[in-house]
């Protein structure tokens, strides 16, 4: 049962969040895709690895094409939603990271207001 329903309020809804979460994660705002249309539209390049595939999934993260995809018609209600953009963009701010305890934790935290410092690579420590 799809309550969500992809219209133009909705839309800016969800533009506006990815806006507030990429400005809390220091990131910079990922181009956001929320038809699955606008993903097979999208550049081949782009959109590898889960073209085809997307419709199955609530969001995809194409991190090093900054884009993301909300699947709307898939997402049952505004709570998964909101969980959806927050995961998506946890992808892109920690892209070292995989699915497991951590990166639950980090989506949680940040489903709860914190704000998460620009990522930086770790210098190497060289031996003297």
């Amino acid at each position: 049962m799809n309550i969500v329903k992809l219209d133009p309020e909705l839309s800016l809804q969800i533009l506006e969040k990815v806006g507030i979460y990429s400005n809390r994660f220091s990131i910079s705002e990922p181009k956001t895709l929320l038809a699955t249309k606008e993903v097979l539209d999208a550049p081949k390049e782009m959109t590898e690895g889960r073209r085809t595939s997307a419709y199955k999934y609530y969001g995809v993260a194409y991190l090093q094409h900054n884009l993301v995809f909300i699947n709307v018609r898939k997402i049952p209600d505004e709570k998964t939603l909101e969980n959806t953009i927050v995961h998506e963009l946890i992808h892109m701010r920690f892209p070292y990271l995989a699915h497991g305890k951590r990166f639950n934790k980090l989506v949680r935290q940040g489903l709860k207001g914190k704000s998460f410092p620009p990522y930086r690579k770790r210098s190497k420590i060289s031996a003297i």
